[in-house]
């Protein structure tokens, strides 16, 4: 199979590449010359565009589109996010269709359903908010909205939904944290007690591979790991793995938010465009239990998860070890 892989140079297309390449010719989306080393160092052949120049031409031949390329920023201006989100995923869906691509499989999140509150044993039948709040969960719901609706005979679209992508080179959620327990700034939210639900790169990677031929069209899948507990449960073993030990202390929710509104407010006045210290999106979700209900993606998608909080996490701190 000839599979184009977008966001190839990142953190979840990067292992994608690497999952696929072996059994697959994967082409990789390529804006410039240090994204086409990457992918290619992924295995990857580097197709030189981007996703507001990509073009039919560039997917000639092409069986299957990944999609993992997104503006996945805190902070960023509504043109920022919907340009890459919406356009960006609407110009590759033409794109596919035009070049007789078959399949195209975008890579969601659950936060496309996030407003604010606990998200808790959710599946595929809870609905999307109808006051969206966040930048990104209102562009990400859009795009997945466009990409579930273009399924067709003889275009099957899916949108797998992980929840909070953690493993090796994840260069956001991890990386911010030690930053800021480094910093002394790190704070647990209602001292770290809401549940979660987490997805393994890998794991991530195995329901790629799955969905390039299982699945129903116009369907969207929640990818999870086996394991869920506290953030602070997961988070405190996975900051040890990296030699950091994450402080006790802790902020009432209620507070973060409040606080994130008050900076957020400020930016935008003064027209900052350096992330704030605490956004409105970030006080939120780590003061939310969020859990996902894997049951879909299993029964249609045949998905198994091969990786587990005390494996993922042997091994990035193995990884660690073997890099000083």
């Amino acid at each position: 199979m000839r599979i184009f892989v977008t966001g190839g140079s990142g953190f979840v297309g990067g292992h994608a590449i690497e999952r696929l390449a072996p059994t697959h010719t994967v082409l990789a989306m390529a804006r410039s010359d240090r994204s086409a080393a990457a992918v290619e160092g992924f295995g990857a052949e580097a197709v030189r565009c981007a996703l507001d120049t990509v073009e039919a031409k560039h997917l000639a031949g092409v069986d299957a589109v990944v999609h993992a390329a997104a503006y996945v920023e805190e902070w960023g201006t509504r043109h920022d996010f919907w340009r890459a989100n919406v356009d960006g995923t609407t110009r590759l869906l033409e794109a596919a269709r035009a070049a007789g691509v078959r399949r195209f499989v975008h890579i969601g999140t659950e936060a496309a359903l996030f407003d604010g509150h606990d998200l808790l044993d959710v599946d595929e039948t809870h609905p999307y908010p109808a006051r969206q709040r966040f930048l990104y969960s209102e562009t990400k719901a859009e795009a997945e909205r466009r990409v579930l609706a273009a399924n067709a005979p003889d275009f099957t679209t899916i949108s797998l939904r992980p929840r909070l992508i953690w493993g090796p080179r994840d260069a956001s959620v991890l990386p911010a944290i030690l930053a800021k327990a480094k910093a002394g700034q790190f704070m647990w939210l209602d001292h770290g007690r809401q549940q979660t639900s987490t997805c393994h790169v890998h794991n991530l990677a195995r329901a790629i591979e799955r969905a390039l031929t299982a699945g129903e069209g116009g369907h969207a899948y929640f990818i999870a790991d086996a394991d869920r507990g506290t953030l602070r449960d997961f988070f405190t073993p996975l900051a040890q793995t990296q030699g950091v030990t994450l402080p006790t202390k802790s902020m009432p929710g209620w507070l973060a938010r409040s606080l994130a509104a008050v900076v957020e407010g400020v930016w935008r006045t003064l027209r900052l465009r350096k992330a704030p210290p605490l956004t409105r999106f970030a006080a939120s979700m780590f003061s939310a239990s969020i859990t996902v209900d894997t049951t879909r993606a299993r029964t249609e998608l045949g998905y198994a998860p091969a990786v587990g909080w005390g494996e993922g996490m042997r091994a990035l701190g193995a990884e660690r070890q073997t890099n000083g």
